[in-house]
């Protein structure tokens, strides 16, 4: 594919900005990142600074806004499949609203007790993983193929600029207003996003589908059988689920690290999660040359390895906060960097690879499966911060993220060069069922 080569070694073209749904997709998945990671910071500093929750209430509250990937993550792919995306992410949109104003009302009448907090954790997380998945398929059908690397550093860029935001914002309403004012301003954000995205008039044209279709688990069972038959995919499954475990893990602890190993303010802590904003924005710049100059694989494992050991450093902050800050800032840039090297590089590999018919599922099956554990990571974390304090678990959490670029590094997926590779063919599935039969 010469013409993706030479085309992803630019910026983003004047003709794709100028595409009036792509545009108002950006403005509207931005709006809704920067609300996402806001309502990250918000809820576990509000715990934190406000309820005094000790490290196991902290994991469990993560754990229980983490835990919709686990348990809906499948089936929400093979509905997506079938549905318009834009009907998906403004239904999300609306829901998350709903939810986080809810908190912020529940909270100025002084009911936002840990109870609350979990409800709201996991209504968000939940409706997240149903607009994650339906952005992610909405770009598919949106854009020509040799747009995807493009089109992806687009929106990923948009997130990175999210994350600049988001937890600044966060942690300074949490530590200089209050805990409703920071949960309204995440609910506000969605609403931006609901206006935008509801105002995309391009009819998609969501793949055919047999008269009869299958039902919900052999559809999530061809998911399955497909990312697991790919092997750039199933590595992608694999080094994923050990960066996200030990990362669900490291953050719990490093959450609790800040504020009071480190004594920092949440205002403070807010900016130390906000550099990785910056970072991520050059990584996204950086996804649209370096994989074709340097080849997929090579990028891929270099800037996990980067940006994955650049936290090991940090269990060995002490002293005053003139050093402190500085290094957390840069350890933060550096992890946002590669990481955001490594997801837009990958998203456009896994998309390059699947069908049209199978783009939600194949994000659902690999965010089940790199994400499923997440929950499980968190508590582990505030079990370890417990049981054996904060440095010694944040070292721990921290050396298990390098799994991720060491199970890259040999597999096929290091092997990648510098053009995308061909999508192979979708499971089949009975285009005319025998009516005798009835739906299988």
């Amino acid at each position: 594919m010469p013409s993706a080569v030479s085309d992803s070694s630019r910026p983003v073209p004047s003709s794709l900005w100028r595409d009036g749904d792509f545009r108002r997709l950006w403005v509207g998945q931005t709006a809704s990142q920067l609300g996402e990671h806001a309502s990250l910071v918000v809820l576990p500093l509000f715990a934190v600074l406000t309820l005094n929750a000790s490290a196991g209430q902290l994991g469990v509250l993560r754990a229980v806004g983490q835990a919709p990937i686990l348990l809906l993550s499948l089936f929400v792919g093979a509905w997506v499949d079938r549905w318009r995306t834009r009907t998906v992410m403004v239904l999300t949109d609306v829901g998350r609203t709903l939810a986080l104003g809810a908190a912020a009302v529940a909270g100025l009448l002084g009911w936002l007790g840990l109870p609350a907090l979990l409800v709201v954790a996991f209504a968000v997380g939940a409706l997240s993983v149903f607009f994650d998945v339906a952005y992610q398929a909405s770009l598919v059908r949106l854009v020509k193929h040799n747009q995807l690397v493009r089109g992806n550093s687009a929106l990923e860029g948009s997130r990175s600029a999210a994350q600049i935001g988001g937890p600044a914002l966060g942690g300074a309403l949490v530590s200089l207003l209050s805990a409703p004012i920071a949960a309204a301003s995440s609910a506000l954000f969605f609403a931006l996003s609901f206006l935008s995205i509801r105002r995309i008039r391009r009819r998609e044209s969501i793949p055919k589908s047999s008269e009869r279709p299958p039902r919900i688990w052999r559809r999530i069972h061809e998911g399955l059988r497909f990312v697991i038959s790919d092997s750039s995919l199933r590595t992608v499954c694999l080094a994923s689920a050990a960066f996200q475990f030990s990362f669900a893990a490291m953050m719990t602890v490093y959450l609790l690290f800040l504020p009071r190993e480190l004594h920092l303010s949440g205002t403070t802590v807010g900016l130390a999660l906000a550099a990785t904003g910056p970072g991520a924005l050059l990584g996204s710049m950086l996804a649209a040359r370096l994989p074709s100059r340097f080849g997929y694989g090579s990028v891929l494992v270099s800037a996990a390895a980067l940006g994955d050991g650049a936290f090991l450093c940090v269990p060995a902050l002490h002293g005053p906060s003139a050093v402190t800050i500085p290094t957390l800032l840069a350890v933060n840039f550096v992890l946002g960097t590669g990481g955001q090297l490594v997801n837009v590089t990958v998203m456009a590999v896994r998309q390059a690879v699947t069908p049209d018919g199978m783009q939600g599922r194949a994000a659902a099956t690999i965010t089940f499966v790199g994400m499923g554990l997440t929950p499980l990571g968190s508590l582990l974390g505030g079990f370890l911060a417990e049981e054996w304090g904060l440095r010694a678990s944040l070292l721990v959490t921290a050396a298990g993220m390098m799994l991720s670029p060491v199970l890259m590094a040999l597999s096929p997926l290091a092997r990648l060069g510098r053009a995308l590779p061909a999508s192979q063919d979708a499971p089949p599935t009975p285009a005319h069922p025998d009516p005798r039969n009835g739906p299988r």
